[in-house]
């Protein structure tokens, strides 16, 4: 019996010992790591020459007022020249350096410092606003040490990583820190994947690297929480999404996104279960653009796309960024959701940039016309007319419901249902009167669900989907 015992405690031990051997451990020192990799990191400097008006008064306006911009147009325009500062790294022995394009948008001149003291003209490749990426070309014949691309993907939460830039001019600085969290939006752009990291990131380290603890970037430092310095809270683009823009600029001198021509949103679980979908997963077809690729293949307002070329979408934020990897001109399928049962579409993808869904909607605001209670949705409504289809540049044949006030107590006050707002369907009926609303209302309160499904136009013109529980 003692034996056993002996032999179950020697088991035990050993078990505890092998998980503890295959956990990666703090590295004792980065200096090893640091020492190699910092001849291939930049610092960039940039000038611009800004035009500005000197104040012809013995006061001040307060940032923001509306006087500051009244007597602008009083001063005397002078010129003066601005300057900022960045980080970057080098990909190409050509010296071919990847940074922000932020940090050189509109600069006149770009200064990159290499190795500490060697100062090189450089001049841009190719920018990219969307993904805040560009890719400069040093004026030398001079060799340079380039640094790989790692395979972001395989980054984990909790692995280590050092960033390496030039935060407040300082240059060359090293900080080590983990991988804090994947998959972040900040709503800064279209395309947001970000890796978040607790490694020091600070003003200056814009467009330098994130690297792992083989020396491959994993990631482009380009944001952080907080106004005054690192608060422990950086984002990183990743790589695998960085290189197909990158290799882009560098081929073309601009990047080439596929489009599929369509506005999408989330799908909450009130709008499944009115879909009668197994779980709220996919990107809901909000609208669908003129003569795009989806009108083309026939896909609808209304649909829930559940894969792209063979990829799950699991979240609507997924779809832009993968839409925007595949090829221009490609033919693709994509599984729909459509009156509770799964078809299949093929699109030929268009080019985002070239389309007019890269351009912004201008806002309009709708004319006061006579109003009318909705009660069961505590809401006040008007009719659409002519005159809002026009301001507003809606399709001719559109109809609907302005709403014009929400009240405290609506089941829509705190969705994303706002006053200006125009109700266009609901439980995917189209809205022609304030009567249809009031119907459609009445008959989903005195069913079983009670959920109903709103389609709407927002303040920007954009057609959304709104699923609303009702009491």
């Amino acid at each position: 019996m003692k034996n056993i015992k002996l032999l179950l405690i020697i088991f035990i031990f050993s078990i505890s010992a092998h998980s503890q051997s295959i956990s990666k451990s703090a590295p004792s020192s980065f200096a090893d790591l640091a020492e190699k990799l910092m001849p291939s990191v930049v610092n960039i400097s940039t000038t611009q020459t800004v035009v500005t008006n000197t104040n012809p008064f013995p006061f001040q306006f307060p940032p923001g007022s509306p006087f500051e911009d009244m007597f602008k147009e009083f001063g005397t325009p002078q010129e003066r020249k601005s300057s900022a500062l960045g980080s970057g790294f080098i990909i190409d022995e050509k010296g071919v350096v990847v940074t922000n394009n932020h940090v050189i948008q509109d600069a006149e001149d770009i200064v990159v410092r290499v190795d500490g003291d060697k100062e090189y003209k450089a001049k841009v490749l190719g920018a990219d606003p969307l993904m805040d990426i560009a890719v400069l070309q040093l004026k030398t014949d001079d060799k340079f040490t380039p640094v790989k691309f790692g395979d972001s993907d395989k980054a984990r939460i909790g692995d280590w990583v050092i960033a390496i830039g030039n935060p407040f001019g300082l240059g060359g600085t090293v900080t080590a820190g983990i991988i804090s969290a994947r998959n972040r939006s900040l709503g800064l752009s279209r395309y947001e994947d970000f890796i978040q990291t607790d490694a020091s990131i600070n003003s200056g380290n814009s467009g330098g690297p994130l690297f792992d603890m083989e020396g491959n970037v994993i990631g482009i430092n380009t944001a952080i929480l907080g106004r005054n310095g690192s608060i422990g809270i950086g984002f990183s683009i990743p790589a695998n999404s960085a290189t197909v823009v990158i290799d882009q600029l560098i081929e073309f001198g601009e990047t080439k996104r596929g489009w599929l021509g369509v506005r999408i949103q989330d799908v909450t679980q009130e709008i499944a279960d009115v879909e009668d979908l197994d779980e709220a997963r996919g990107a809901l077809v909000a609208s669908v653009a003129e003569n795009s690729p989806s009108e083309k293949a026939g896909i609808k307002a209304g649909d829930i796309i559940l894969e792209f070329n063979n990829v799950k979408i699991n979240q609507m934020k997924e779809l832009p960024a993968i839409v925007a990897k595949t090829q221009v001109g490609k033919k693709v399928k994509v599984k729909i959701w459509r009156n509770k049962k799964e078809i299949f579409k093929s699109v030929v993808l268009g080019r985002l940039e070239t389309s007019e869904d890269f351009q912004v909607s201008e806002k309009k605001e709708p004319l006061e016309k006579q109003v009318e209670d909705v009660k069961n949705l505590k809401i006040t409504v008007r009719l659409l007319n002519k005159e809002d289809i026009k301001n507003r540049k809606l399709p001719n044949q559109t109809t609907g419901v302005v709403v014009t006030k929400i009240e405290n107590n609506s089941p829509l006050k705190n969705t994303t249902l706002a006053e200006n707002d125009i109700i266009i369907e609901a439980q995917k009926k189209k809205i022609r009167s304030i009567n249809d609303l009031n119907q459609i209302t009445e008959k989903v309160l005195n069913s079983n669900q009670k959920t109903i499904l709103f389609a709407i136009y927002n303040n920007q013109n954009q057609r959304r989907y709104i699923g609303v529980k009702l009491d």
